[in-house]
């Protein structure tokens, strides 16, 4: 299936295999289906004004999505995986976002590829649906990173599903869970909302508030300490 027809992949339509590729089905699927509650979170904790990163942004769905209900917020999509930009470019140009910036490349494992503090400071970044698939390490990146580009009152957003103290939260999450680790690709699993925790206060974050979100997902909202 092509990235056109990926992106029109609607909730309504049965779950396609599970996939982490952003062009895929799969993610188009999910990314339909967790709009509109991020979105009601988004509205009430983002600021009026000011600008705001998204981390893997992967086919620029949510960004896209999240702009016209912002207009007075620059969006910065990024991506380590450059092949996607066209796709957040062309979702820009189809809802005329004039509020979302090129796409850049930012690989959370590689400071060098980091933006310069000098340039500007962020009020938000947020990152959506990764940690099934990503390594927990990956969270060290994400708030390294925070702790440099952020404003002094800004924050992470981190939406997903995740275990609590070592456990699924819901019989659904341990199905999805097993789903994963089924595939044998080793970091694909649930994280641990305790992991990402210990890898935000090892850079002055503390996780601010935890939004209980449909079909047992979390937004986790970090901060400085």
């Amino acid at each position: 299936m092509s990235e056109t027809q990926a992106s029109d992949v609607q909730i309504s339509d049965p779950r396609p295999c599970i996939d982490p590729n952003p062009l895929s089905p799969y993610v188009a699927w999910a990314g339909n289906r967790n709009k509109d509650p991020i979105l009601s979170v988004f509205n009430g904790i983002f600021p009026k004004t000011g600008s705001v990163l998204e981390l893997a942004s992967g086919a620029g769905l949510h960004i896209n999505y999240f702009a016209p209900h912002f207009p007075e917020i620059r969006f910065q999509p990024s991506d380590k995986d450059l092949s996607v930009f066209e796709s957040i470019k062309a979702k820009r140009a189809e809802a005329a976002n004039k509020n979302i910036s090129d796409p850049i490349a930012i690989d959370l494992t590689d400071e060098t590829t980091w933006p310069d503090p000098k340039d500007g400071l962020y009020d938000a970044i947020f990152v959506i649906n990764i940690f099934q698939v990503a390594p927990v390490s990956i969270a060290e990146g994400i708030a390294a990173l925070g702790a440099k580009i952020l404003k002094p009152e800004g924050f992470i957003a981190i939406y997903g599903p995740f275990t609590l103290n070592g456990k699924p939260t819901t019989p659904s999450n341990l199905a999805f869970d097993g789903e994963l680790r089924a595939t044998a690709v080793p970091d694909w699993h649930l994280k641990d909302i305790g992991d990402l925790e210990q890898a935000a206060n090892k850079h002055g974050l503390a996780l601010k508030q935890r939004f209980d979100m449909p079909v047992n997902n979390f937004i986790l909202q970090f901060a400085r300490a």
